[in-house]
């Protein structure tokens, strides 16, 4: 393997083979040109790995993103989260992409409880039926990171136990750093990816799975949004019982409600369904506006529906958090799209995407056509789902894409609409957040606040300034003694290099089968020395030599041919 290859091939054994299990899936289920064209076929052959082009002829019609859905839930959990993940970026993806991720699912089988004992009594410090009243070993639930099990302390607290599966860490991790690997080279060699940052999207969702991983930070950030409805009775956020709370377990209070998509019995047991709506908006619409920290995914199996109408949210391994200063463009945001303003809009998209839109005056264009559709449309009929997905959409056309807090948010407020609408047919998102988004915007500019954010301002600046002096002696000082350095990255080099590479070798090849044409011709000439079918054995040994160099460097031509991407 050339130097130029290995710097970007998977560095360990296992990572090669997890790689070509991965190839293997792709291709299986019709997605071979896409291996192809990404480059991930060339690091295994070049490793010395087969790859079996071959692929079942009933998957490879099926359209692609089912195709696509059907490889990741094959290829276990660190992708189907990857799925999850990408199922709410609508700015990234097209609607049938969309609807077809939003398949995925992490539900799979339990992991037997002898296989988890060991583990639960080492993070528990005893066994569970010291530490519990009552263990269930039958799971309540059971997902693709971890498994939950009923328990009852001694003092007769009803509690989840939630257990993460052993030994999947090493595995994610492993998945993990073999999919960004994949995504510097797929951005590489399919240069329309580039727009939308592989590697920073998988990087990102590293950051996230990791996050989940622990349970205890999980504990920590319910803890956290709990502090801040510490006044509002009707929302309830689960107790956490941190004596026996860790990396790999938590125990939380158990919720005995109606899960979030038992409607119609919640509507027999006397619950007031349009005051669910609006408290469960209400209830989204704070974490996001004023707290800047939300659950990112309020969907029915993590809400429950509590007698006197209050509403509990559970699993908090996926939250979402939001800078004061994003949170000031959010309502510039949200506001442009209530009161129909697209100059409003367009300036936050345009900030969003680090003014990156190739033709910005085509995407203010687009922007004022769609606020002129809702032109007129009374706030009571205003659906900010979907105006979100419009917002998107003209996103994705542009090639730009939403930092990954905000494509939370969005798939939050996705969400909590449809939640809403599921309650109550007549409940509007848009009626509900405009009340919050004008209190908020007015506390933002009281000149109290006003006046705090600008002696802020005045400190950090002068901070910038008294620092300037010693800034400038320490860059004079790197220039005296050769620290400046200047990089100059010349786009598409390493491809130009490889082909540099493969052409030298070829010429090389071609020069030493050239050679052994002419040398056994000469020996063919020569009387004498060992026969082989009636011709000299050594001439003959050199034609044969030279054939099987000649098929080489015409095959590693075909495959070139066939194999580069197209740009």
């Amino acid at each position: 393997m050339n130097t130029r290859a290995s710097r970007h091939a998977p560095g360990a054994t296992r990572e090669l083979g997890r790689l070509q299990e991965i190839v293997a899936v792709l291709v299986r289920h019709g997605l071979g040109d896409a291996v192809r064209r990404m480059g991930w076929a060339d690091l295994l052959e070049k490793a010395g790995r087969l790859v079996h082009w071959n692929s079942a002829a009933e998957l490879a019609r099926l359209p692609p993103p089912l195709q696509v859905r059907r490889a990741l839930e094959e290829l276990g959990p660190t992708f189907v989260k990857l799925g999850q993940i990408l199922a709410g970026r609508a700015d990234l993806l097209g609607p049938e992409w969309i609807t077809e991720f939003e398949k995925l699912h992490s539900r799979v089988p339990a992991v037997p409880f002898e296989e988890l004992h060991a583990q639960l009594v080492e993070d528990l410090g005893g066994e569970p039926s010291q530490v519990f009243a009552w263990f269930d070993e039958q799971p309540l639930a059971a997902a693709s990171i971890a498994q939950v099990h009923r328990a009852r302390l001694h003092d007769g607290s009803e509690v989840v136990v939630k257990i993460r599966r052993p030994g999947i860490r090493p595995v994610i991790e492993a998945d993990l750093r073999l999919l960004e690997r994949l995504a510097g080279i797929a951005a590489n060699r399919w240069p329309d990816l580039r727009p939308y940052g592989p590697v920073a999207l998988v990087q990102e969702f590293g950051r996230s799975l990791r996050r989940e991983l622990d349970l205890a930070h999980e504990c920590r950030q319910a803890e956290r949004i709990a502090a801040n409805f510490s006044g509002q009775a009707e929302i309830v956020i689960p107790k956490v019982y941190w004596e026996w709370t860790h990396e790999r377990v938590n125990v939380q209070q158990f919720i005995d409600g109606l899960p979030g998509s038992a409607l119609e019995r919640a509507e027999s047991e006397g619950l007031d369904r349009k005051l669910l709506a609006q408290r469960g908006a209400k209830a989204v619409l704070k974490m996001v506006v004023e707290d800047g920290l939300f659950h990112a995914d309020p969907h029915p199996g993590n809400v429950f529906y509590l007698p006197g109408n209050r509403i509990a949210f559970i699993d908090f391994g996926m939250v979402g958090r939001l800078s004061m200063q994003r949170r000031d463009e959010l309502l510039k945001l949200m506001l442009g799209l209530v009161q129909r303003d697209p100059s409003a809009v367009a300036d936050v998209l345009l900030e969003w995407a680090d003014g990156s839109a190739e033709e910005e005056m085509l995407l203010n264009a687009d922007i004022e056509a769609f606020v002129d559709t809702y032109h007129g449309v009374p706030l009571a009929q205003l659906s900010l789902a979907a105006m979100l997905a419009d917002v998107t959409a003209i996103l994705r056309r542009h090639k730009l894409s939403l930092p990954s807090d905000l494509a939370l948010l969005i798939k939050a407020f996705i969400s909590t609409e449809g939640m809403g609408r599921g309650l109550d047919p007549d409940f509007h998102m848009a009626a509900e957040a405009l009340p919050l988004l004008r209190r908020a915007l007015r506390a933002r500019y009281h000149p109290k606040a006003v006046m705090r954010r600008g002696w802020q301002a005045l400190s950090r600046m002068a901070g910038l300034l008294g620092a300037v002096p010693d800034d400038l002696a320490r860059l004079l000082r790197h220039v005296r003694h050769g620290g400046v350095q200047v990089h100059i990255d010349v786009h598409h080099l390493d491809r130009v290099g490889d082909q540099l590479d493969r052409a030298a070798s070829r010429l090389t090849v071609g020069l030493v089968v050239a050679a052994l044409i002419v040398g056994s011709s000469i020996v063919m000439t020569v009387r004498g020395g060992p026969m082989l079918l009636g011709l000299p054995a050594f001439g003959l040994l050199g034609f044969v030599g030279a054939c099987a160099g000649a098929v080489w460097l015409l095959r590693s031509i075909w495959r070139s041919g066939h194999h580069e991407p197209r740009e």
